[in-house]
């Protein structure tokens, strides 16, 4: 119901889809991804009223020109979720995105820089990897060279996904760097992903993942990590850490955080949520256990 409305004009709930900033783009891009991963539940049963709405937002939202950065997937993911309606995409703005980081921002090892310039910061978490992956995934219909570009990304998002399991300390906590820290564990987004889609690396077992991500979580959403209202409070945990907030953040975008709950869409038998709990890497590590040897990789 909440789509109906914030596509509706009439409705007091309806986004600010047309309103003078940028950054509907981004938000606009978020629901593009969520209607990809899960359009059975969330497209699907949608009127046909409202598909024709969200479409025509989408479409306007085209007169955005993304910055050269992470914000060229959200365009092409807008576009992406288009073609898989059936809708006319402007295809060179998936193109664009999608080669500029296969081709010319990938630093390697599974690391890509967010534009010309590399910065330390967990983007690759927040939307880089996942964007790119899904941009790639859904486009593979429209010809053969996005099947390529898709596996090779995919192998990257694992590799970042080894990175992202071996920054957990073996208390479960994670290295706070770069800008947008208040989207807390969405920095873990690749590592969830792979776990749902039951593609860890052979050397990383479901217990460890699901152990480790939930040590992050409990360090993160103490009772004062939410506001009286119930609402997420920027920052990364508790009540005094507003200053973290940057212009573009408020409570809702604080939400991002869901994106690493991803493994909750895995069956109560699976064996992530059925075997045991392991050792995460740091936890061997400083304890003195085998743990596998690390190498960069060249894809």
């Amino acid at each position: 119901m909440g789509i109906q409305y914030g596509v509706d004009p009439k409705s007091p709930d309806y986004f600010t889809w047309r309103g003078p900033s940028s950054q509907t783009l981004v938000d606009a891009a978020h629901l593009a991804l969520a209607f990809l991963r899960a359009p059975k539940a969330l497209w699907e049963p949608l009127d046909q009223v409202t598909k024709k709405r969200v479409v025509e937002e989408f479409k306007l939202l085209r007169k955005i020109k993304p910055n050269e950065s992470n914000w060229l997937l959200f365009a092409a993911m807008t576009e992406t979720f288009l073609y898989s309606a059936g809708e006319e995409c402007a295809r060179e703005k998936i193109d664009y995105a999608v080669n500029k980081f296969d081709q010319e921002w990938y630093v390697g090892d599974g690391w890509y820089s967010d534009g010309a310039h590399f910065s330390f910061d967990h983007y690759n978490g927040y939307v880089i990897h996942c964007m790119q992956v899904e941009s790639l995934r859904h486009n593979i219909s429209a010809g053969g060279k996005y099947k390529e570009m898709y596996e090779r990304a995919y192998k990257r998002m694992q590799r970042y996904a080894h990175h992202l399991e071996r920054m957990i300390s073996p208390e479960g906590y994670y290295v706070v760097v770069g800008r947008s820290s208040t989207y807390k564990n969405a920095a873990f987004q690749p590592l969830a992903t792979v776990a749902l889609e039951n593609k860890l690396p052979d050397d990383i077992s479901k217990g460890q993942v699901r152990a480790a991500l939930t040590a992050v979580l409990r360090h993160i959403y103490i009772d004062k990590t939410f506001a009286p209202s119930g609402w997420l409070r920027m920052g990364v945990v508790g009540d005094q850490q507003s200053n973290l907030a940057d212009y573009y953040t408020n409570a809702g975008s604080m939400y991002v955080a869901s994106l690493s709950f991803l493994p909750l869409g895995l069956p109560a038998t699976d064996e992530f949520w059925t075997c045991a709990p392991q050792k995460w890497t740091s936890q061997k590590c400083w304890n003195a256990e085998q743990f596998p040897k690390d190498y960069y990789v060249s894809y």
